[in-house]
């Protein structure tokens, strides 16, 4: 009797395109040692399409025509084990989020998305409720029949370790793990995906292109990788904060200053590097900010010139510090890019220049004949989080059309 309710169960889930395994998996999924996976929730029509008329244009400031969406999403989160490479490969556990069309489809193309820069440490893909940009991205790609997935990086989301802000290696490390794990996940839903994508925005532009790098140098194929907001060169973006500042740069801007000192110092092994570049004055309360303990973001001074040591904006001392060798480090763009570019930037982005947002594109361009295969794209005067919500619907649109 038992055999004949399940066997009915089963046919009936089929007629309505509802796959079994979706339908009963409510619990941890181990799909191998290293690798599992949980139901978190279904997201239906109506909730998207109220994310892209009403919840987007509240977070962005900006009102943008998107594609509504044509069917639910179930979302999971994976948990997956990586090693992180600056502190020797050391083994660690990560986490990151999968959206399933829910369809009775069984290949579909995948985006991979890396988020931007988050102050609390569940504002990932993988916690999507807590994640406006992750939500934007549920509601275009996998509402409308792509897989997303996306890294919640090293330090966030389920994971023990402290935050690897733009420590590339590491960024590398987490997103291409994920797709590893992701295949294998579908590969235990019976599901396949015949061709991938890569989108990020702000920090997950940087990671985006960091993650193209990892991806192109292992041979792993890429359809198109689309960046918003990207700082392509950390580098140059701290030195015109610190030498070249404009009247509307952003004042969150201390929090970059701030994330990649102490993660530097803790993924590179360099005691004191965060005590060297802050002042004493606001050491223990950026500490607090770093390690996601309760603090008043009142309290940190938006000022650049209280909050770092006045010998960092001498650009030849910032060039030879500890913590500007390390910066130096921090770009992703500098290889021959095989595959096809698009870098989003707004002309107004409070955060990113226009120029750190070419770079990639001016980097390519300045070989021989010039690297045709990145392209530097307006999004016209848009702010930081507007140029997001601008480049989105023009990802899909170009994604669709490989």
């Amino acid at each position: 009797m038992v055999i004949f309710v399940r066997t009915v169960l089963f046919a009936v889930l089929f007629v309505f395109g509802i796959s079994p395994t979706f339908a009963t998996q409510n619990g941890l999924v181990q799909v191998s040692a290293g690798i599992k996976y949980e139901f978190l929730a279904r997201w239906d029509v109506d909730q998207l399409n109220k994310i892209l008329k009403v919840d987007t244009p509240a977070f962005a400031g900006i009102t943008v025509s998107y594609t509504p969406a044509r069917n639910a999403v179930r979302l999971y989160r994976i948990t997956y084990n990586s090693v992180i490479p600056e502190m020797g490969n050391k083994p660690t556990v990560t986490s990151g989020l999968l959206a399933v069309p829910d369809t009775d489809g069984k290949s579909f193309p995948t985006v991979s998305y890396q988020h931007g820069t988050v102050y609390g440490k569940q504002q990932v893909p993988s916690f999507a409720e807590q994640s406006p940009e992750t939500q934007l991205m549920i509601a275009q790609f996998a509402g409308q029949g792509y897989m997303l997935i996306g890294a919640d990086y090293f330090g966030l989301g389920i994971s023990t370790e402290p935050e690897g802000y733009m420590v590339k290696g590491s960024h590398q490390q987490a997103t291409y793990d994920l797709v590893i794990a992701s295949r294998a996940v579908l590969a235990d839903m019976k599901l396949s995906s015949d061709k991938l994508f890569l989108a990020g925005w702000s920090q997950g532009g940087f990671v985006t292109m960091a993650m193209l790098e990892k991806l192109e140098m292992v041979g792993l194929k890429v359809d198109g990788a689309a960046t918003a907001s990207a700082p392509l060169d950390v580098y140059a973006l701290m030195e015109g904060f610190l030498v070249y500042p404009r009247k509307f740069d952003a004042v969150w801007l201390n929090s970059i200053m701030i994330l990649s000192s102490f993660a530097y110092e803790n993924y590179y092994g360099v005691p004191g590097l965060a005590h060297s570049l802050l002042t004493d004055e606001y050491y223990d309360i950026a500490k607090k900010a770093y390690d996601r303990q309760p603090f008043n973001a009142a309290d940190i001074t938006t000022d650049l010139h209280k909050l770092i040591r006045p010998e960092y904006f001498d650009p030849h001392y910032f060039a030879n510090s500890a913590f500007g060798k390390l910066i130096f480090e921090a770009q992703s763009y500098r290889w021959l890019i095989k595959s096809p570019v698009r870098n989003y930037y707004g002309e107004i982005d409070e955060a990113i220049t226009t120029g750190v947002g070419r770079m990639a594109m001016t980097y390519a361009q300045s070989m021989g004949s010039g690297n045709s295969n990145v392209e530097a794209v307006s999004t016209g005067p848009t702010t930081h989080r507007g140029t997001f919500a601008t480049a989105v619907p023009q990802w899909k649109i170009w994604f669709d059309s490989k």
